[in-house]
Parts: C-alpha cells; structure tokens; sequence
C-alpha cells in the first residue's frame, strides 16, 4: 500500500522530541495516515489518534494496526475525546499541523490549485461552508481580513475586490478558476504562484484552523501528565508564531525582584523547553520530500515536580 510506504515529515525527531517510552499513552491529535502514530506504537506506546477526515480514518482502519485507537474528531477537542476514552492523563501529544499530501494530491478536495477540482478545501467535507462558499458569499472587507490574517497576502484588498466584481458575472467553482483569476489579476512574480497565500488562508478559515490550534494547545496542557511532552509541526509561519509564543508563556522566564532575588514568571503549567530553536529538516529528508522543507517542530515539557 502507498501510505505504507510514506515517511512523515521530521519522524525520528518527532520521536526522540516526545521521548516516547513503553507503555506510555500519547494522543495523536492529527493522525492522518498513522505514520507517526506507528512510529509511537513500535516505540511501545499506545495511541489515541483524532482526525476529522473521513477518508484518513478508512485508511487507517483498513491497516489494522494494533495500539492505535482512530477516533473521528476535531483536534481541538482533544482532552475532552481523550477523557472520554478513559485517559485523564497522557504521556505526550502531537500536532502535526497543515494538509497532509494525500488530500494535497486529491483533486477531489480542491487543497491544491496544481490540481484542478472542486473549490472545497473542508477537511470533513460533510460540514461547514466550502471555499467556494466563502470566496462566493463573503464580502469584500471580509475576503480582504481573511487574506491578510490568514495568508499574510499583501495585495489582500486588490484580490478581495477582484472576486467580488468577477463573480457578479460568474462564481467560482474550481480551483482552477479561482487560480487562473488572482494570476491574471495581480500577475506572476518569482517562483510562487500568485494564489498561493490566497490558497492558504482559504484553507484556514474554511476549516477555522487558528481557532482548533488555539483550543487544542489549551486543552493539551490540561491533559498532559507531569514529565508529559507536547510536540507541534507546522508549515506556516503564521502557525509556527502561535506555537512558539504559547509555549515560551509556559515555559515562563526568572524575573529579579526589587528587593532582591527573582522569581519565576509565566502561564501554569510550567513547562520546559525541549530544544532552544525549532528543530528543522535535514538535507537529505528535504531532498526526499520537498514539502519538509517549511516544517518546524516545537516541543515542550511539563515540569515534574511544582515549584515551591
């Protein structure tokens, strides 16, 4: 089978960032195809994994893997499901943020404008308005926030206003209309597509992708257990911000104090960094999968023992 053969992106670094250990319980918040959750399960771990696309979990299902538990489920949610399964505590979580390259390459999904098909970009297509329904309905003052919140798209309200008068005559279906319009719009300059951030943040707010991370970083911290370790990859740099600023709050920092000595200061848990830096893929991983090349793994760990 493909997906067996598959490598997920910063694999053993993922691994070693969750120091994964028999027995151990870990929730795997974006489980995809498994291949990191497999990885957990022959370090000796067990697995909870969560995912909200219907095509992943068949996939997974069909593998048969023994000591990973699929469960359909928004990651967002993941202490509640977690709890639910009966685990008030785990020994690590992972997000593995972003859209996996099997929807990437499913035409169907309307992910990739290098592939034609249907403006949808939801990953569980069985909820929620399409990108088609947002590009189609949205306003110009509402496309042009998203654009710019979301895809940091610098020329957000010459393509938001573009839309709207183009679709007074024709709405857009594909992703190649939408694709073929922002190129003829605002031309092509370097080696990006013209819509690649337009792409980007439609995806984000279709499948309110800021929100689910911001709930599920929350809800993470609440479920994990003492020595426990969170781990996060993501491709965007709008993302990796997130990530990085919740976890340097928890990690917290020493203040000196007026009257002498310091104190520590930040978000409870405390927590401690894994690594200094956002570990990043090596030459030869990104040689072998390109798309590695923009992936960032942060990783904390929540103290053991509470400071007096």
């Amino acid at each position: 089978m493909a997906n067996e053969r598959h490598i997920p992106v910063l694999l053993e670094e993922t691994m070693a960032a969750l120091a994964v250990k028999p027995g151990g319980r870990y929730v795997d918040g974006t489980l995809g195809r498994a291949g990191h959750a497999r990885a957990v399960v022959e370090r000796g771990g067990t697995v909870l994994g969560i995912d909200r696309d219907d095509q992943a979990l068949a996939e997974v299902a069909a593998m048969g893997l023994d000591g990973i538990v699929a469960v359909k489920g928004e990651h967002a949610d993941l202490k509640a499901l977690a709890n639910a399964h009966g685990w008030e505590k785990v020994d690590g979580i992972l997000l593995d943020l972003g859209v996996s390259s099997p929807q990437l390459d499913d035409a169907e999904r309307g992910f990739s404008f290098l592939r034609d098909g249907p403006l949808d970009m939801r990953m569980d297509p069985s909820r929620g308005k399409s990108a088609a329904d947002v590009v189609n309905e949205s306003s110009a003052d509402e496309l042009r926030r998203i654009f710019r919140e979301y895809g940091e798209e610098q020329q957000a309200s010459r393509i938001a206003n573009g839309i709207v008068r183009e679709r007074a005559h024709k709405s857009f279906s594909t992703t190649k209309d939408l694709a073929d319009f922002i190129e003829r719009l605002v031309g092509r300059h370097g080696g990006h597509h013209p819509a690649t951030r337009v792409f980007q943040a439609l995806r984000m707010e279709v499948n309110d992708e800021m929100g689910q991370l911001q709930r599920a970083l929350e809800g993470g911290m609440g479920l994990l257990a003492p020595g426990g370790r969170f781990a996060v990859i993501t491709f965007e740099s709008l993302t990796d911000r997130v990530v990085k600023r919740f976890f340097a709050a928890h990690v917290g920092k020493m203040e000196s104090l007026i009257q002498g000595g310091e104190k520590w200061v930040g978000e409870l848990p405390r927590a401690l960094a894994v690594s200094k830096r956002a570990i990043t893929a090596g030459e030869r991983e990104i040689s072998e999968n390109p798309r590695s090349r923009s992936a960032k793994l942060r990783a904390i760990e929540i103290e053991r023992e509470v400071a007096a």
